[in-house]
């Protein structure tokens, strides 16, 4: 399915949204790319770890933050998700991301919540990011 949110086009099945994590996850990867900080921190715990391989390691709901401000130039024209899996405290999405400088980036993020329930938070993050031709 496709539709667009502001300037950004949105690819993803639309049996990703069947179940309330998988609808969280897509609504998590949007909201991330188009820099929705709010929308981000609401879902995750005061003691959030993002593991972004080979780059960094962020601490916190303050330090996610200000991650996400710092990406404030990074400006994205599409999004591609392929897959979100999710299964009892985990949960997983990868796709694609085309930037409007065409840059194309692979990415693959693994989530780990503070528990089972439908409203649990998100706890970690561990991110591989590929830039491809």
């Amino acid at each position: 399915m496709n539709t667009y949110s502001g300037n950004i086009k949105i690819e993803c099945d639309e049996n990703c949204g069947n179940s309330p994590k998988k609808r969280l996850l897509k609504e998590f990867s949007i909201a991330f790319v188009k820099n929705e900080t709010d929308f981000c921190i609401d879902y995750m715990t005061d003691d959030v770890i993002w593991n972004i391989v080979g780059k960094e390691l962020i601490r916190g709901k303050d330090d996610f933050e200000n991650a996400l401000i710092q990406m404030k130039n990074r400006e994205v024209q599409q999004i591609c998700i392929q897959n979100i899996i999710t299964h009892g405290n985990t949960g997983s999405v990868n796709g694609t991301l085309l930037l409007t400088n065409k840059e194309k980036i692979a990415f693959c993020d693994v989530y780990n919540f503070n528990g089972f329930g439908k409203n649990s938070k998100i706890k970690e993050i561990t991110s591989y990011v590929i830039k491809t031709v």
